[in-house]
């Protein structure tokens, strides 16, 4: 079967395309325009088109022979303004009514309905490339303290309260207060806005997880070497991710740079799979 890979930003994309080449299985890239960069993707065959030309785009797709496709990758909600949509995008839209309006969970879960009537199969990224999601313990650098701990119970209770709102996956708390909640910006703007609120004393940590019953096909949470760098120019000690439900990009790097800086990395079973606030 030939897989569609629809990208967004960041080097995750790319990652899933060559895991499924080297399985045997032959690619075809959409770059959505303004956010994926088509020089990563060189010796894939791919196309560069807007978000709002989903038509065009699944037109291509079909007459490309893909038949399963895997979303991956930065990529920023256009607004009504700039998403200029195509006539099927048009009716789409239309027909999705306050699945549009609501948050990234409810509108994501609409499109892989859409995409499923439309005859694609959706896979999870951890279907195409087995080994990214974190596995349970300690990953990375020095095991969190007792403060930590503290930070990161705290950052698991506010990323379960907030997962009925459909809101974020990302959370920074040091010593007991929440620096920043991650919205519409994303993790590296989080960490950013995060950093300028620091406090005195011990650093705090990020805490990135899948909300809670989220459809593993969409938008799971991905850090990668970038994040982890962010995460020490906010002063940050370490970050929290779910066993099994947090994608890690470029493994070695990531982890290798955590440790180098000094960061701790570690997986907690969440949600279904055990542990909640």
């Amino acid at each position: 079967m030939k897989l569609g890979v629809l990208a967004g930003g960041g080097p995750f994309p790319r990652r899933l395309a060559d895991a499924w080449r080297a399985r045997g299985g032959e690619t075809f890239v959409v770059c959505l325009r303004d956010f994926a960069d088509p020089a990563l993707f060189e010796g894939h065959p791919c196309m560069v088109e807007r978000a709002g030309a989903a038509g065009a785009i699944l037109a291509r797709l079909r007459a490309e022979g893909v038949t399963h496709l895997v979303l991956a990758g930065r990529a920023k909600r256009p607004s009504f303004a700039t998403l200029w949509p195509d006539a099927w995008t048009a009716r789409q839209i239309a027909r999705l009514g306050r699945a549009v309006l609501g948050g990234d969970d409810a509108l994501l879960r609409a499109i892989a309905e859409v995409l499923r009537e439309e005859g694609f199969t959706l896979l999870a990224p951890q279907e195409v490339l087995g080994d990214a999601l974190a596995e349970e313990g300690l990953l990375a650098g020095p095991a969190p303290d007792e403060t930590a701990e503290a930070d990161i119970a705290r950052g698991m209770a506010v990323l379960a309260a907030l997962s009925p709102v459909d809101v974020g996956q990302a959370v920074v708390v040091q010593q007991g207060l929440v620096l920043g909640i991650e919205a519409i910006e994303g993790t590296d703007a989080l960490l950013a806005r995060a950093g300028a609120h620091r406090r005195e004393g011990p650093g705090g940590v990020l805490v990135k997880l899948p909300k809670l019953g989220q459809d593993m096909r969409l938008d799971p949470p991905v850090i990668g070497p970038t994040t982890v760098e962010g995460a020490a120019a906010a002063g940050l000690r370490g970050l929290c991710i779910a066993a099994g439900g947090t994608a890690i990009a470029d493994r070695a790097a990531t982890l290798a740079r955590a440790g180098t800086l000094g960061l701790f990395i570690v997986a907690r079973r969440w949600g279904a799979q055990g542990e909640t606030p």
